[in-house]
């Protein structure tokens, strides 16, 4: 039997430390932006500063900081915030808009807009392919034996945070859709993937109360909840999201409505 990984949460060295590092500097550039947005007079709501620094507390926090529970709990709780929470506060800052608005026009301007345009991005942060690249590796991860080298291999374990974060970034990305996008997916098919992907997730969690990952051997009130965090937790952030689609949809609905209002009251 495999040994099982250190709890997530309790990782240190290297990569924990570059980790924190990169969120530490992302959140002053985002910051550093705004503030040239607002000092040439352009409006940037500070609630967007706000989730931004805030998503990156979060992967900070649970970079260097010990979590509660045991290892596969503490590991657990690390995936909700990487995958999922600080994701969606990420995305709900719209940073991609901040730098394309707080970049001088010219080269560098051009090039991040060409990209965020381009085919390739565009195929990727179609709803259905993101909540593959998402749901899908978590599915690798606690369905084969990749969860079990995790301590054993340290850079590994900083490779698979990378690809949680990534993955969660391009779900909540592709199913809120704030930031400019090449061709913007219509609102039923970013709620059904999100309901899909949703269903997916809930699954894979409740599987983890009977079985742990393969190669591993947690305790049965470890596994248990770590399986209900990843369940309620989960749901927490997907309605989160839903909400999100919910006031696009009302939005939406009252612009269309709007002329035929106004019609009425013209007649």
């Amino acid at each position: 039997m495999a040994p099982m990984p250190m709890p997530a949460g309790q990782t240190t060295g290297a990569p924990a430390g570059v980790a924190a590092v990169l969120a530490v500097s992302a959140a002053l550039g985002y910051l550093l932006a705004a503030r040239r947005l607002r000092r040439r007079g352009d409006a940037w709501p500070r609630l967007r500063d706000a989730s931004f620094t805030t998503g990156q507390a979060c992967l900070v926090a649970v970079a260097l900081a010990p979590l509660p529970g045991g290892e596969f709990t503490a590991h657990m709780l690390q995936h909700l915030v990487i995958g999922m929470a600080a994701p969606l506060l990420l995305v709900l800052s719209r940073p991609v808009t901040l730098v394309l608005r707080a970049l001088p026009a010219g080269p560098a301007r051009h090039g991040l807009r060409a990209v965020v345009r381009s085919r390739p991005v565009g195929r990727l942060v179609l709803p259905p392919v993101a909540a593959v690249l998402d749901v899908g590796g978590l599915w690798v991860l606690y369905r084969t034996r990749l969860f079990a080298h995790l301590h054993e291999q340290p850079w590994l374990h900083a490779a698979v945070c990378t690809h949680v974060l990534a993955a969660g970034l391009l779900f909540s990305f592709a199913v809120c859709q704030l930031d400019p996008v090449r061709h913007r997916s219509g609102l039923p098919l970013r709620a059904a993937t999100l309901v899909a992907a949703a269903t997916a997730h809930s699954v894979l969690a409740k599987s983890l109360y009977s079985a742990s990952p393969p190669g591993t051997a947690f305790t049965s009130h470890d596994l248990a909840r770590a399986a209900e965090a990843m369940y309620y937790g989960g749901d927490v952030v997907e309605i989160a999201l839903a909400a999100v689609l919910a006031r696009q949809w009302y939005t939406a609905t009252g612009r269309r409505l709007s002329p035929v209002r106004h019609g009425l009251r013209a007649g």
